[in-house]
């Protein structure tokens, strides 16, 4: 069986603590726009690329076709950004459970970390920062063993900014650390799309962590390759293939 070589992980909702200050981000820029937005709507689309989030909600009120959907979109998108990098910016930000102890026990056992999000880069650059987690990255946002996390990508490095549920983050990850094979690499994320861009990346596992923005029995309806309260479960899970 292949070896673990990386492990790829969401930011907010499975790394970074997440109390649905995104979705009351997400809130204020709607009811700031005039768009409408229901909160089962928003969380079905937590992971998604957050300009394809306000894309969607307007086609759905007005119509794709509508000649002020571009313009409807990019002032709720630029809304968003504002009201979003302001929380960031000011608010605490705590990692997740288990997390830390996660990152450190993966260098000790010298697989790599890379991070995942729906965010655009500004904003996880903010978090990164905050958090102490850009050390020793470089401009393409890729580090060294001695990092904490060895790359971070978003959708503003994707073409077309496409985010999940593709998998293009996470070959671009792979793409940046040189594993070839996604049988070498896990995915874990708290979102129906984080784990759906895993399983379409063709990755070892992809896991979903119930203690984020979506309860167990929210994503036990999608397919996954378990389903892990913290992320204090996925390193008993990954002991076992990495310690062998």
């Amino acid at each position: 069986m292949p070896p673990i070589q990386l492990i790829i992980c969401d930011m907010a909702g499975t790394t970074i603590q997440d109390q649905n200050e995104v979705q009351q981000c997400f809130f204020a820029a709607a009811d700031r726009t005039g768009l409408k937005a229901e909160p089962d709507q928003i969380t079905a689309m937590m992971g998604w690329s957050k300009k394809r989030v306000f894309q969607t909600l307007w086609h759905q009120q007005l119509g794709a076709d509508h000649p002020d959907c571009p313009s409807k979109i990019e002032a709720s998108f630029v809304q968003f950004r504002e009201i979003l990098e302001a929380h960031y910016r000011t608010a605490p930000i705590h990692p997740t459970e288990g997390c830390l102890e996660l990152f450190a026990w993966l260098k000790d056992h010298q697989v790599a970390i890379a991070l995942t999000t729906g965010f655009y880069r500004e904003v996880t650059n903010i978090i990164l920062q905050r958090l102490g987690w850009d050390q020793g990255l470089n401009s393409h946002y890729v580090g060294t063993t001695d990092s904490i996390i060895q790359a971070s990508v978003t959708p503003s490095e994707i073409f077309h900014q496409e985010g999940r549920p593709a998998p293009f983050m996470i070959q671009k990850a792979m793409y940046r650390l040189g594993i070839a094979d996604p049988q070498n690499v896990v995915n874990i994320g708290d979102t129906p799309s984080d784990i759906e861009s895993g399983i379409n990346a063709h990755c070892r596992y992809s896991f979903g962590i119930t203690n984020g923005t979506h309860s167990r029995s929210q994503l036990a309806v999608y397919p996954n390759d378990g389903l892990l309260d913290s992320l204090v479960e996925l390193k008993h899970k990954l002991a076992g293939l990495i310690d062998v």
